[in-house]
């Protein structure tokens, strides 16, 4: 395999490796610190990481050297992804369940192929549209089953929960597509930092306008909380963000998105170790569907 020729790709597939860890990670801090304060630590420690790497790595420990392009695009894709996306997706999952939001955000590749088809012209082959289709397929067979209890799965749910995880993910796609158009040739470890600041910006705002900062400073005193937002934060928003921003600079927004929403899949084989969760049939067909679809975007 000419693996230069799949970086891109191969990013996604890191992304969505470092995604699992962390979501894994932050399951266990919200549910001791909650969501809010999380979110607002996660990026501040992604912050000082994104520093210190990229004195080491660049020779510079802020972004200094970005074009106002960069900045605008990219400061504008935090506050629709890390903000907008994620403050609604958080929502979504305490109104319906993080197993429903995560079935609503299989439409993030779909959504974000049609955004970088409008804004980027970007365009998918007929055998990346199918690997599309299968892989979104597969998660979504997957996710729609899971679930902790033997009662049927409910074919209604709360519009405001629905609602809410649809704009986390239109939120998401639409953050990404920015992420492309404002890095361009930029360094995405620098571009990263960019998109955390303002996410920083934004959601310290929101804490603000919330009144809610003894949340924030109740969470830095829970050592369990902040093992988790740590460890998260190191494979979240510092490498997962970044590999997913390398992955879209080398690979089209569609195959990046795709391959990165792989995240339910690898969720499984931990939720069956560490949680001695059970696996239905339907989740293993699942399973191998979204894998054989990933295999596809390979194949060019």
């Amino acid at each position: 395999m000419d693996f230069q020729h799949y970086s891109g790709e191969l990013a996604a597939l890191g992304a969505a490796v470092f995604w699992t860890i962390t979501a894994l990670s932050f399951e266990v801090a919200s549910k001791k610190v909650g969501s809010l304060a999380v979110n607002m630590i996660r990026l501040v420690i992604a912050f000082v990481l994104l520093m210190v790497f990229c004195y080491f790595y660049r020779g510079m420990a802020l972004p200094t050297d970005a074009s106002a392009h960069a900045w605008i695009w990219l400061s504008l894709s935090g506050l629709i992804g890390f903000v907008f996306g994620d403050y609604f997706l958080f929502r979504a999952y305490a109104v319906i369940s993080s197993r429903i939001a995560m079935l609503v955000m299989t439409l993030v590749p779909p959504i974000t192929a049609i955004t970088g088809w409008l804004m980027l012209g970007e365009v998918l082959s007929p055998l990346e549209v199918t690997g599309m289709v299968l892989t979104v397929s597969g998660i979504a067979m997957a996710v729609l089953n899971r679930k902790n209890d033997r009662r049927k799965l409910k074919l209604s749910y709360p519009l405001q929960g629905i609602l809410f995880a649809l704009a986390g993910t239109v939120g998401q796609a639409i953050g990404l597509v920015l992420s492309k158009y404002g890095m361009q040739q930029y360094d995405a470890f620098a571009a990263t930092q960019i998109r955390v600041l303002t996410g920083m910006v934004g959601f310290a705002i929101i804490i603000a306008m919330l009144r809610r900062w003894n949340l924030v400073s109740t969470a830095l005193k829970n050592k369990p909380g902040m093992t988790g937002i740590a460890i998260g934060s190191v494979f979240g928003p510092f490498l997962g963000v970044s590999f997913s921003l390398i992955a879209v600079k080398f690979a089209s927004t569609g195959v990046a998105s795709t391959i990165m929403a792989t995240v339910p899949i690898m969720l499984i084989p931990p939720s069956v170790i560490l949680f001695k969760q059970k696996l239905s049939p339907i989740e293993i067909i699942g399973a191998f569907i979204s894998v054989g679809g990933v295999a596809l975007l390979f194949l060019k």
